[in-house]
């Protein structure tokens, strides 16, 4: 898994509406990177409509929101018109960055095995570096311990 002071690896990835993300178009400000399982489930939900919530909050900080998860653009795109979200969704279809950033793990549930996404957050700085990491996150108040986590970083 990245770790503080790691330097991110060069990504582009499709958003919602198919179009492609890369990191050296929004590297330059601060990005709030979280890793969730699945669409359409209650704590992916929770945690996206929180952070959707928070939106504007970290906009001031000059920070944006990007959630990544293995579902297509078109899952992601239902996702976002069903639950009115704002932020964008990244589908990493391969799992590639779910790999680099180490999040793409074996779990288990119910007693079975299953290789799945470990929900995790990133802040990244405006230089590219991992600045802060949650990992197995709990999704009750995670957006504001994020944004808390941001200002701090911002003001030292």
């Amino acid at each position: 898994m990245l770790e503080v002071g790691n330097t991110i690896p060069e990504f582009c990835l499709p958003n919602q509406d198919d179009e492609e993300i890369c990191l050296r178009d929004i590297k330059g400000r601060w990005i709030v990177l979280y890793f969730y399982p699945k669409d359409n489930t209650p704590g992916c939900t929770t945690e996206a409509c929180d952070f959707t919530a928070a939106e504007p909050e970290f906009i001031d900080l000059n920070a944006m929101i990007l959630g990544v998860s293995p579902d297509s653009p078109k899952k992601h795109r239902n996702f976002i018109e069903k639950k009115e979200l704002s932020i964008t969704l990244l589908a990493d279809e391969e799992k590639e960055l779910c790999n680099t950033f180490g999040v793409w793990q074996l779990k288990k549930f119910m007693g079975k095995e299953y290789m799945g996404v470990v929900r995790s957050t990133f802040i990244i700085d405006p230089s590219g570096k991992v600045a802060a990491v949650w990992t197995k996150v709990r999704v009750k108040e995670h957006a504001s311990i994020v944004k808390a986590k941001l200002e701090e970083l911002q003001n030292n």
